[in-house]
């Protein structure tokens, strides 16, 4: 429970206690100062459990646990000047009411790049070059815009598919566009995946899927030697109709969706995975999205292919240098479902090999 404030200086705790409000009851030691208080008042605040500590020099007004904003804004003052970042800075767009996984993660802050200060527990900081022209200064707290923050989430992701479902997932929230994260991105001198994250970030603003039609056949495709396809193939049983990849030999039809509907990423993957197994077990068409081909494209090869071989296809897939030496239970119900008596030892044990470095785009 928040406790009201007592000092020497009628006018500076009236001060104070506005500020402790605007700030969500996080306060710093040089605020403190500022406002004609002293060391003394400080102490005194201390003393009687008026303000704790969260920080040196960062103080609360109450003995409970901190919500979220509360830790943001501790983070914030303990590295003054600076800013929240990455996801901190997304998280604290959603505004206080909000509550999601992220709330315990440790909070990102942006400072200058020639600083240098004690990096405490549950505090991340990122040194940035240009950090005043990034951040929207009058926000409570203090946050990196909406396009800085999600350009840097997405460049420093683990994966590239963790880096198109921050992009992503950013422009289905409606948190921003991606005409606005394009701009921001060419007035960025210095970023990872530049060119990777540009052509997504193009994808999801016109609806098309180049990147997704380049990561099939360079992830997918070619490395597990699929049969090569016919690519944006002319149907005119329809009108004019485009197929983004077409086994002709074998009446196969894989369509790439790039489009990011409202539903969110995560949930439409989920819903192209289904489809995906669906064509597997025998329900001439799979479609396919950011999952299937970025995340998991040996995964996604092995069952192609078995659709392939269901469709008249005598090759086998060629594993490729990130394939895994075990299959996966899940790979493992596709083959039994799909073999013939005939078959059953040559498609048991496709051949494998040991891991090794994810594909490049």
């Amino acid at each position: 429970m928040a406790r009201t404030i007592s000092a020497s200086d009628d006018r500076g705790m009236k001060r104070l206690q506005r500020l402790l409000n605007e700030q969500d009851g996080v306060v710093s030691r040089q605020q403190i100062r500022a406002l004609g208080l002293t060391d003394n008042d400080l102490r005194r605040f201390l003393r009687r459990r008026e303000l704790v500590q969260v920080h040196p020099g960062v103080y609360v007004n109450h003995t409970g646990p901190l919500t979220w904003h509360q830790r943001a804004w501790a983070a914030v003052h303990h590295a003054w000047p600076a800013a929240l970042s990455h996801g901190s800075a997304l998280r604290a767009a959603q505004g206080p009411g909000r509550r999601n996984d992220m709330d315990d993660d440790p909070i990102d802050v942006a400072l200058g790049h020639r600083r240098t200060i004690v990096q405490r527990d549950g505090v991340i900081l990122h040194r940035m070059v240009g950090l005043s022209s990034r951040v929207q200064w009058n926000r409570s707290p203090p946050r990196l815009r909406i396009e800085q923050a999600v350009l840097d989430l997405a460049a420093e992701s683990a994966s590239e598919l963790d880096a198109v479902a921050v992009l992503a997932g950013a422009v289905s929230a409606r948190q921003t566009t991606a005409s606005r994260l394009l701009h921001a991105l060419g007035q960025r001198k210095k970023i990872a995946r530049r060119r990777f994250l540009a052509d997504v970030l193009v994808d999801v603003a016109e609806g098309t899927c180049s990147v997704l039609e380049h990561g099939y056949l360079t992830r997918v495709e070619r490395p597990h030697g699929l049969p090569t396809a016919v690519r944006q193939a002319i149907d005119l049983s329809r009108g004019t109709l485009y197929r983004d990849v077409l086994y002709e030999d074998f009446d196969q039809v894989v369509e790439l969706d790039g489009r990011v509907f409202h539903s969110g990423a995560q949930n439409r993957d989920r819903d192209l995975r289904r489809d995906l197994d669906a064509a597997v077990d025998g329900l001439n068409g799979v479609r396919l999205g950011w999952g299937q081909v970025f995340g998991d494209p040996c995964a996604t090869a092995r069952k192609v292919a078995l659709i392939l071989q269901r469709q008249g296809w005598s090759g086998e897939p060629t594993p490729c240098t990130s394939c895994r030496p075990a299959r996966s239970r899940d790979s493992d119900r596709d083959t039994r479902g799909l073999q013939s008596p005939g078959d059953s030892e040559s498609r048991a044990n496709p051949p494998t090999s040991a891991s090794g470095p994810e594909h490049a785009a």
